[in-house]
């Protein structure tokens, strides 16, 4: 298990350029983490970019376009749930693993709801959290068959995240944009909160299925002609929901 002072972005390769896999970011104030870090990205043939607080994290995620973003809380100059919310906002598709030693339920749902895609929470095992990095990489890099969906009166852009009923535009949250996502992937078939959680989360260890019946009911009010009687995604009781357009 591994347990977790400001310093400039460190951005020297640990591999060769045509060896590497790709390049993580990561965005912690402590240099003993940062080694740490640095090392179990290196073994495992990943470039690490290192930066020390949050405005340097954020010029370093518009320069690099990392494959992903390994995220501390508690950082100097911006915060890590103002980075977090910034970064969806500038590309979308990068996933955002938190690291943080914050356990409150309360903290990882919010989280989860500003768009981090993972929560790990320190201390944390190398294994346990390059699996974590892994798995969001590989749901991103999961094929849309249409980029462009439709279903009854909706109309969904997944690559630009953009949602229209009717002709007019409907805010969706990140999270809500990769929920509806997997439904669209998974059409009549029953999944259940689990699944939802693992493979839209990706946290196989969330506290509450409560989230899932939070965002569906959410969805529902957003997409839904009549909400209290859903005609796309529906409840199958005893197991979970089904999405049929």
């Amino acid at each position: 298990m591994v347990h977790g002072t400001e310093m400039t972005a460190d951005t020297q390769p640990d591999l060769p350029v045509e060896t590497s896999l790709g390049t993580i970011l990561i965005v912690e104030d402590d240099p003993r983490m940062q080694k740490v870090l640095r090392r179990i990205f290196a073994e495992e043939r990943y470039t690490a970019v290192v930066a020390g607080d949050g405005r340097t994290g954020l010029d370093l995620f518009r320069s690099e376009q990392p494959l992903a973003v390994v995220l501390d809380l508690i950082l100097p100059n911006i915060s890590g749930r103002e980075l977090c919310q910034t970064f969806k906002g500038i590309a979308s598709d990068i996933p955002i693993i938190v690291l943080s030693a914050i356990t409150e339920v309360a903290d990882k749902v919010l989280l989860l709801e500003l768009g981090a895609d993972d929560y790990v929470t320190k201390p944390f095992s190398p294994r346990e959290l390059m699996a974590r990095v892994q798995a969001a990489i590989r749901r991103q890099r999961k094929p849309t068959s249409d980029v462009v969906y439709r279903f009854g009166d909706c109309e969904v852009d997944f690559r630009k995240m953009t949602l229209k009923r009717s002709g007019k535009p409907v805010v969706l949250t990140s999270h809500e944009f990769k929920l509806l996502k997997f439904f669209t992937e998974n059409v009549e078939r029953v999944l259940t909160r689990d699944i939802l959680l693992n493979e839209v989360w990706g946290y196989n260890l969330y506290p509450t299925t409560r989230t899932v019946d939070n965002q569906v009911l959410k969805l529902r009010q957003k997409l839904e002609p009549d909400p209290a009687n859903p005609i796309y995604l529906l409840t199958i009781y005893g197991a979970g929901y089904k999405f049929v357009p």
